[in-house]
């Protein structure tokens, strides 16, 4: 028997409680790819759904084998379960996209040419938003808020429809909220960038699972990721200004201990003790600054290993005819 080539593409589509949709998402990326003769594969992440999203997902897998389904043992999140489909993917090409039909996987085709030509990641870009308010205003304000603290032209930052060179967001970190941060990193490093007006559904079953929380949320990973950036910039210029307060601090101290000796015993016996402690905090402070930093260069955090994988249905090994 002769292995089946590896996919071009891969499409990976995180799914929460989205039942109804499994089957429409399934047609529209047939529909989408296959008469532009793309060689692709379907990878679908069941991030702990509590309906029969599992199931449906796993009978296409049964009927096609271009359909890969992964399903978590609970609901780690969006990014968790998109970091997770990316590992598993196999296309020179990754494809994310939401389960909710809001994306439309016809856009796929012109983001791949544009991805081929030269680009590293395409970015979709929602111009024409069919959400409501509740979804549309935070947003439109974490967009807002990502542009200005990552001083990045990226329009559409929240917008799941991405293309990307596989070899590059495979080695790409993911964590906490971190997927909506990746073109504002990318274009950050100097990638190649492009951007696309894309369609945009209303959402016609299920829930949003999004709100003003949002705004928070993203807040919370901006100060994460610009502390992150300038430390990994210069980590020993952060470990030393974190110190340099109880320092200075504690030369402060010893000077008044002086000064206040000619005057209270007491008064140098409790300056030079306030004056050892800011020493000692210091010190501490360095140490165990120098020491994170050596355990950072020197090993790795993968956090997505805690995102249990329940069941793997569909594994489209080579050698499995698509």
């Amino acid at each position: 028997m002769v292995d089946a080539p590896l996919p071009e593409l891969s499409v990976v589509v995180p799914l929460h409680n989205e039942e109804d949709n499994v089957a429409p998402l399934y047609e529209a990326v047939i529909a989408a790819l296959e008469p532009a003769g793309i060689r692709f594969e379907l990878v679908l992440v069941d991030d702990g759904s509590r309906d029969r999203t599992h199931e449906r997902a796993a009978a296409l897998a049964a009927a096609d084998r271009r359909v890969c389904v992964i399903k978590f043992r609970r609901n780690f999140g969006q990014t968790a379960a998109m970091a997770t489909g990316i590992r598993h993917s196999r296309g020179e090409v990754v494809a994310t996209m939401d389960g909710d039909l809001q994306n439309d996987p016809a856009d796929i085709v012109e983001m791949l040419a544009l991805l081929r030509q030269g680009n590293d990641l395409v970015v979709g870009w929602r111009h024409k938003r069919q959400d409501a308010t509740l979804r549309v205003l935070p947003s439109k304000v974490a967009n807002w808020m990502i542009r200005r603290v990552m001083r990045t032209q990226v329009k559409d930052t929240g917008c799941s429809l991405k293309l990307y060179r596989g070899d590059l967001i495979r080695n790409v970190p993911l964590y906490a909220d971190m997927h909506r941060f990746i073109p504002a990193l990318a274009s950050l490093a100097g990638a190649r960038l492009a951007q696309m007006r894309v369609r945009h559904h209303p959402r016609k079953f299920g829930e949003s699972k999004y709100g003003y929380s949002r705004i928070i949320a993203v807040f919370l990973d901006l100060i994460s990721i610009r502390f992150l950036l300038g430390f990994t910039r210069r980590p020993y210029a952060w470990v030393l200004a974190a110190a340099a307060p109880a320092m200075l601090l504690s030369l402060w101290a010893m000077g008044f201990g002086v000064w206040t000796g000619s005057i209270s015993q007491w008064g140098y016996v409790v300056s030079l003790g306030v004056a050892l402690l800011l020493l000692s905090l210091s010190v501490f402070i360095v140490t165990w600054g120098l020491l994170g930093l050596l355990i950072a260069q020197t090993g790795g955090l993968n956090l997505q290993i805690f995102a249990t994988i329940a069941a793997r249905l569909g594994d489209a090994k080579p050698g499995r005819n698509a």
